[in-house]
C-alpha cells in the first residue's frame, strides 16, 4: 500500500511538472521534498545498522579495496568564496550564500582516517586517558562508558565489526566509521592532528591550485557522481578502503571527499552572513550552534543529493550516523 501510494504520488508531481514548466515556486518545493526523502532513506539505513537489522533487501556489499591512502597535500592559503554560488540551482539556505573568507595556508590528509589507524588510538588506551578528551568528550565517554567505536568486538587480538546483523573482521583500510566528534577529536589530540574547518574542507574540495577562488561542484569537477568517482548509494553499500575511487580526486589530491562517509569537521553549525530562512523554517535554523558540521556524503547517500557546499549537521555524541573524519596538521 505504500509502494502504491508512492508510485501515484510521483505520477501526480510529475505530471505537474510537465504542465507548469514556468512555475518556479513548484519545482523548488519538488526538490525540497526529493532531497529530503533522499535524507530520510540514508536514516532509514543507519537506522537498520541500529537495531542490527539485515541489510536492506536486494543491495548487495562489495567493499572497494586498495589499501591505505597516507599523507597529505599542501592548500595555498588565500582569498575563498564559501558556501554556493547564486544561480546555481537549488540549495538548502544553509549554503547560502557565497561569501570572501581568508585562508592561511594548511596540510590537509589525502583519505580519512582508517579503521587500522584509529584502532592503534584504541590499543594504545586512547578511551582511558583523560588528557586526550576536551573536557565535553570525557564527560561523554563516560556517561557512555565507551571503550572503543561503538560496533566494535575484540575478539582474542583482532578487531571484528557488527555490520547489520553480522559480525565480520574489521576492514583495515577503510574508513573508521560510526565515531561521533569527540571521538574524532581525541584521535587528533592522541595523533597530534585536528580537524579541518569547513572552510578548509571546502577549499580543498572545490577549489584548484591554478584558481584557488573558483568553484568546482564536484571535487573532480562538474560531471554527475558514478560508480568510478565516488562511494554513494549503489556503489559499494558499504564503506570502501581509502585508496579506492582514484577517479574522484580533488585538484589538490584529495581522495573520497564525496561518499564513503560523512567527514566531521571542527565547526559548528551557524548560519552564513546575512542567513535568511527557505520556507521549510525548521530545517536549519533551529540547530545552530549545538551541531557540529559534516561534509561530504556517505556511502548511504544519495548521489543528485550532494554539492561541494553541501553542508549537514549533527550533535557532537551522534555516533549511529555514517560518520568518520579526516584530519589537518597542525601548524
Amino acid at each position: 500500500a505504500v509502494l502504491r501510494y508512492l508510485a501515484a504520488t510521483l505520477a501526480r508531481v510529475l505530471e505537474r511538472l510537465e504542465s507548469e514548466t514556468e512555475n518556479p515556486a513548484l519545482r523548488y518545493f519538488a526538490e525540497l521534498a526529493a532531497c529530503h526523502e533522499e535524507m530520510h532513506c540514508e536514516a532509514f539505513t543507519y537506522t537498520r545498522q541500529t537495531l542490527g537489522y539485515a541489510p536492506p533487501p536486494g543491495i548487495a556489499s562489495a567493499a572497494a579495496t586498495g589499501g591505505a591512502w597516507p599523507g597529505d597535500v599542501a592548500v595555498a592559503g588565500s582569498e575563498f568564496l564559501l558556501g554556493a554560488p547564486a544561480g546555481g540551482g537549488f540549495v538548502f539556505d544553509n549554503e547560502k550564500w557565497a561569501h570572501r573568507v581568508r585562508l592561511a595556508p594548511f596540510a590537509i590528509a589525502r583519505a580519512a582516517v582508517t579503521n587500522s589507524e584509529f584502532a592503534a588510538f584504541v590499543d594504545a588506551g586512547g578511551y582511558g586517558r583523560r588528557d586526550w578528551w576536551s573536557e565535553a568528550g570525557w564527560e561523554w565517554r563516560n556517561s557512555a562508558r565507551a571503550v572503543a567505536p561503538v560496533y566494535w568486538v575484540r575478539q582474542e587480538s583482532t578487531w571484528q565489526h557488527r555490520v547489520y546483523n553480522r559480525l565480520e573482521p574489521l576492514p583495515p583500510y577503510a574508513a573508521v566509521i560510526h565515531v561521533n566528534w569527540y571521538e574524532a577529536d581525541a584521535w587528533c589530540r592522541w595523533a597530534g592532528r585536528r580537524l579541518p574547518d569547513e572552510a578548509e574542507w571546502e577549499r580543498a574540495a572545490a577549489s584548484t591550485p591554478r584558481d584557488p577562488q573558483g568553484k568546482r561542484t564536484y571535487p573532480w569537477g562538474e560531471e554527475a557522481p558514478d560508480a568510478t568517482r565516488a562511494n554513494l548509494f549503489g556503489a559499494c553499500n558499504t564503506t570502501a578502503d581509502v585508496a579506492a575511487f582514484e577517479a574522484g580526486d580533488s585538484a589538490w589530491g584529495c581522495r573520497q571527499l564525496l561518499g564513503n562517509v560523512w567527514e566531521w569537521t571542527a565547526d559548528w553549525f551557524n548560519p552564513y552572513p546575512d542567513f535568511v530562512r527557505d520556507p521549510y523554517q525548521e530545517y536549519s535554523e533551529p540547530w545552530f550552534g549545538n551541531h557540529k558540521v559534516l561534509r561530504g556524503g556517505c556511502h548511504a547517500s544519495s548521489a543528485p543529493l550532494l554539492r561541494n557546499t553541501w553542508r549537514n549537521f549533527y550533535t557532537p555524541g551522534r555516533r549511529d550516523v555514517f560518520a568518520g573524519f579526516r584530519t589537518c596538521a597542525k601548524t
